[in-house]
């Protein structure tokens, strides 16, 4: 039995919920949410609280029972507050810019990439900071997972894009290697 599954979710003020057979909505100021949910799970609201409960308890539903708890959560957290992922551009020249809700990066290719934001996705380019905000956490992650893998940081300089909190793990090069063997 899943020890996440089993907690309650809290509905703040301004988020309301809708759950159906097999699909819940979930809606705030952010705007709209909509996620299927498996046959064997059972979402129940008392007051404003979620509560989710097994209908039966298969190995596959247990599975599922935490799962489908957290992205319930992650649902209700999106429409009242949202989510964002910030990246950092570590390299000389590295320059972006936001042209008509697109992202446009410059990061020492002969031609400058274009990253389109899907509905819902909004990007903000302050110096070297890019932050990628939206209500839907998988998309969010998805995006900045894009952005970050046009040029991902390198090992021996540090240079590319990386998470703002992501630290990259130096190597040394050759002329380190060299110096260190006694001769």
């Amino acid at each position: 039995m899943s020890k996440i599954g089993k907690l309650p979710i809290k509905l703040p003020a301004g988020v309301e919920t809708e759950i159906g057979e097999k699909i819940i909505t979930v809606s705030g100021s952010k705007g709209k949410l909509v996620r299927a949910i498996p046959r064997e799970i059972a979402v129940e609201k008392k007051e404003n609280t979620l509560f989710l409960t097994l209908k039966k308890n298969f190995p596959s539903a247990s599975a599922m029972y935490g799962t489908t708890r957290a992205l319930i959560a992650n649902m209700v957290t999106g429409v009242s507050t949202g989510w964002k992922k910030e990246l950092e551009m570590v390299g000389a020249g590295y320059k972006a810019e936001v042209s008509g809700g697109n992202l446009i990066l410059n990061v020492g290719f002969s031609h400058p990439v274009k990253i389109e934001a899907p509905a819902g996705i909004t990007f903000q380019v302050e110096k070297t900071f890019i932050t990628v905000e939206g209500r839907d956490k998988e998309i969010v992650g998805q995006i900045a997972s894009k952005v970050r893998a046009v040029n991902p940081p390198e090992p021996y300089k540090g240079k590319g894009i990386k998470y703002r909190d992501e630290v990259v793990r130096r190597k040394a090069g050759k002329a380190a290697k060299v110096a260190g063997v006694p001769g």
